[in-house]
């Protein structure tokens, strides 16, 4: 197995347990709005810790991302900076990674 086809694994593993979590959330409170997702996941230090942590790798990802899909002409690289927020950094991050090594590999057989 090629490590690009792990990157495309990951990302669907990244969607999957996620949204699954997700899911169980919208379907357990009375009132399912992103602004109450919010809220609830800050109610202890815990969840604190665990948003701070995704914070710095997201940003971490973009400024790792962005040039780095500049560099390569990756197109419409930029569709993964709403979909880290819509979705999950755990689908967007290996994706990205996967786009990036199917970048590399097409350029590599170019030449």
């Amino acid at each position: 197995m090629k490590l690009k086809h792990l990157y495309l694994l990951l990302s669907v593993l990244g969607i999957c347990y996620t949204w699954y979590y997700n899911i169980q959330w919208f379907q357990s409170v009375e009132n399912p709005a992103f602004l109450n997702f919010f809220q609830d996941a800050q109610q202890n230090f815990a969840g604190k810790s665990f948003g701070a942590d995704l914070t710095v790798v997201c940003l971490t990802f973009f400024v790792f991302m962005i040039p780095e899909s500049i560099r390569l002409k990756i197109k419409y690289w930029w569709i993964l900076i709403p979909l880290t927020f819509l979705i999950a950094i755990a689908f967007t991050f290996p994706l990205f990674l996967y786009i990036r090594a199917n970048t590399i590999e097409k350029t590599l057989n170019e030449v």
